[in-house]
């Protein structure tokens, strides 16, 4: 029995590495798996085959994951992309087992849709990563303002009735956040791709 007040009880086992690496790997896979499930229904000509495939890339992600973060330089940076070449190969692998049904993409094309939706990967991340740099830009009401229209608990119309504003009055400032910040991306966007 424990006579120290501070130490852990005797009958809580001691943290186990594995089960780190599995919720760090879980979290990683939760946040990460709408653009990866993009990715799959972008090669596949048919909803068909997406869950399966997804489930196949879940588990090959996680026989591989220890090799992935010793790798990566940033493991959060470059998940979707190392679970999307993955994806590509388990795709082509779905594919070829059902070789004999006509809906059923070339490996050919398939690669064409996977380095296409590479492309739209990386073109997702460069607007994502504008749009944080331009909100960050925003005083902090007007971003809680604009991101209101998108947050859930959030609205126009509780901010007006914080701020004794009408609330018309802010959707019109809405409207030209929405405007400003467009104009923003847009520029950043093009900046970036001027200097390659």
């Amino acid at each position: 029995m424990n006579s120290r007040p501070d130490a852990p009880p005797d009958d809580v086992p001691p943290d186990d590495p594995l089960d780190d690496r599995y919720a760090d790997f879980v979290g990683l896979l939760a946040r990460h798996d709408q653009a990866v499930r993009r990715f799959v229904r972008a090669l596949l000509p048919t909803g068909d085959g997406v869950d399966d495939v997804m489930q196949e890339t879940a588990l090959e992600c996680w026989r591989k994951y220890d090799r992935f973060c010793d790798t990566a330089t940033e493991v959060d940076g470059e998940f979707t992309r190392w679970a999307c070449v993955i994806a590509r190969y388990k795709t082509l692998s779905w594919q070829r087992d059902r070789a004999r049904d006509r809906l059923v993409f070339r490996e050919s094309v398939i690669e064409q849709l996977a380095a296409s939706a590479e492309l739209r990967l990386d073109r997702g991340d460069q607007e994502r990563e504008a749009i944080e740099r331009c909100l960050d830009q925003l005083p902090a009401d007007q971003r809680r303002l604009l991101l209101s229209v998108h947050s859930p608990g959030e609205s126009v119309a509780r901010i007006a009735s914080e701020t004794g504003q009408r609330a018309r009055k802010l959707y019109s400032v809405v409207q030209s956040l929405r405007k400003l910040l467009l104009r923003c991306v847009e520029s950043r966007l093009a900046s970036e791709s001027s200097h390659g």
